[in-house]
């Protein structure tokens, strides 16, 4: 139990070093993308900045209660303007890589649409053929086959033709569906939850983001001071002051217990004990043991 005790600072510590460096790597990367023109000076600032931000935290911790107020409310405000940044930096940094992978989706998406309405488009046009053809037909007498004939040839090319396209079309649609499977595999959870929410993939993206950065450098933070105030706890630092106390509670006690002799018989006047002590003399010159 002892080791157990002893062991879990460091745990504590451990836990808040990777939660700390991986905020730090997608908030420094995130950044660097904002400000393409200067990746290497970015991510030399935004470092050094992620580096005092946990040093900062520990410092408010230690010393709180003996650095100057306006101090003391400057590293708070920094801190937390800190935390907001790195925040910021993580959401650009997996926002970035979620339209990475969902561009070429997008892009299918949109193709397949587009090739639905051509079909749509297509079949119209064919029965508007087929239609026509059948009018100008009707229109002939009965006795015009040869007319009729030639009217049909006339129009059946033009429906053989998108017959085919609309073949061709239908073709391309299965093979945008199939890609879009194997495309979607990236992005199937995000579609998923689109589906039982009933709304955009970019919404549910978006909130699931605001969720991750809510508690993602925030516990970093947190788990800095934890370790902190675990290390205080291990060393015992924590129990001084409540140890002081116990120890000023014994004395008075033990002092308490100290009583005088004739403090038992309930008298508190030290001049009551000369009398006493007089009575008990007369008792032995008479021959009186006391003992």
């Amino acid at each position: 139990m002892q080791n157990n005790i002893k062991i879990f600072p460091y745990i504590v510590a451990l836990s808040a070093g990777l939660v700390a460096f991986s905020a730090a790597f997608f908030s420094v990367f995130g950044l660097s993308k904002l400000f393409a023109g200067a990746q290497m000076s970015v991510v030399i600032m935004a470092g050094s900045l992620e580096f005092a931000k946990l040093v900062t935290a520990s410092f408010l911790y230690r010393y709180w209660e003996k650095i100057p107020a306006f101090l003391k409310s400057y590293l708070l405000i920094g801190t937390i303007i800190l935390i907001l940044i790195t925040s910021a930096g993580i959401f650009g940094y997996l926002s970035n890589a979620y339209q990475g992978a969902t561009t070429e989706f997008e892009k299918q998406s949109t193709i397949l649409i587009f090739k639905q309405d051509q079909l749509e488009q297509l079949n119209e046009d064919k029965i508007f053929l087929k239609e026509e053809l059948g009018t100008a037909i009707s229109e002939l007498p009965e006795n015009y086959r040869t007319a009729k004939a030639k009217l049909r040839d006339e129009y059946q090319p033009q429906i053989s033709k998108i017959n085919q396209t609309i073949l061709d079309t239908k073709q391309t649609i299965g093979d945008l569906k199939a890609k879009l499977v194997d495309t979607g595999v990236d992005v199937g959870p995000a579609v998923y939850l689109a589906r039982i929410f009933n709304t955009q993939i970019d919404t549910v993206v978006k909130w699931f983001l605001f969720v991750l950065i809510f508690v993602f450098d925030p516990l970093a933070v947190s788990l800095v001071i934890a370790a902190n105030m675990a290390f205080e706890i291990g060393s015992g630092k924590k129990e001084e002051k409540s140890g002081d106390w116990k120890e000023a509670n014994v004395a008075d006690l033990n002092k308490k217990e100290e009583k005088k002799w004739w403090e038992i018989y309930k008298d508190k006047d030290p001049e009551g004990k000369t009398a006493i002590d007089e009575k008990l003399s007369e008792l032995e010159k008479g021959g009186v043991s006391v003992d």
